[in-house]
């Protein structure tokens, strides 16, 4: 007979699509650790289904569209700031894809963005990134760049899909047929895996400028208008990445940095 912690080792190796067999093989074992141990899988199991589910169901318009052809999720990250670019996702993810925990990635920590990054990477057909600086915001205001963002992410895919599947607009000047879904980070895996493909790359942008200008910490609040960021506008004024048509309206912002 198998210790209880043999038993535990052969848990931990398995998947969860194995703790059905495993339950099986040792439901009839009479001692307390045991049936302790596989009470702790059997929720682990039911937890890792209810994720799955809920996936299948931020697949409803994928299934509904798959008939159109290649489906693309488009989505960005940095419209609110007051610093930093505006940085589009463009995420073609195949048809099966069974990626987990794919959400609107603001919802979602900076290590699980980080980590979902990493998986739509590598399981994605294609992704395209796109960007507008701060002075193409200043130049045709927030909306339209990122439109031209949005544009441009699309335009670096190297495969060409037939529909895009958009958080919420409609892009203009696109041959492309398009659904705009509100909320659609939050409803769609292809939107919430472009969504989270943009805001990790602008995260990260936003750490390398903290670097050059770390009287603004741009690595902590990414460029919005917390009140540290205030606080450092007021004191040094506006940086290069700052968009001047957003601190218009902001009390006691010098119109040029100090020094």
């Amino acid at each position: 007979m198998k210790t209880i912690r043999e038993i535990q080792e052969e848990f931990a190796r398995a998947s969860g699509d194995s703790y059905g067999a495993l339950y099986e093989k040792y439901r009839e074992d009479s001692r307390k650790g045991v049936a302790d141990l596989l009470r702790r899988y059997q929720k682990i199991q039911e937890k890792l289904q209810r994720e799955r589910d809920r996936i299948c169901q931020m697949q409803v318009y994928e299934r509904k569209y798959a008939h159109v052809g290649v489906l693309c999720g488009v989505d960005e990250a940095g419209r609110g700031p007051l610093a930093g670019p505006v940085v589009a996702g463009a995420v073609i993810l195949p048809p099966d894809c069974q990626i987990l925990y794919l959400d609107d990635s603001k919802k979602l920590s900076a290590k699980k963005r980080e980590g979902l990054y990493a998986v739509i990477l590598e399981e994605a057909l294609a992704v395209g990134v796109g960007y507008a600086s701060p002075s193409r915001i200043d130049g045709i205001n927030i909306l339209q760049a990122t439109y031209e963002a949005m544009r441009e992410a699309v335009g670096k895919l190297r495969i060409q899909p037939q529909l895009l599947l958009n958080d919420a607009v409609t892009i203009p000047c696109m041959d492309i047929p398009q659904v705009p879904l509100i909320h659609g980070d939050a409803r769609s895996v292809s939107i919430a895996a472009a969504s989270i493909v943009a805001k990790v790359t602008r995260d990260r942008l936003m750490v390398e400028y903290d670097k050059e200008m770390p009287q603004y910490g741009f690595a902590s609040h990414k460029g919005y208008g917390s009140a540290a960021h205030l606080e450092a506008l007021r004191r040094y004024g506006p940086s290069p990445i700052h968009r001047r048509s957003f601190l218009k309206n902001l009390k006691g912002i010098p119109e040029e940095a100090d020094g």
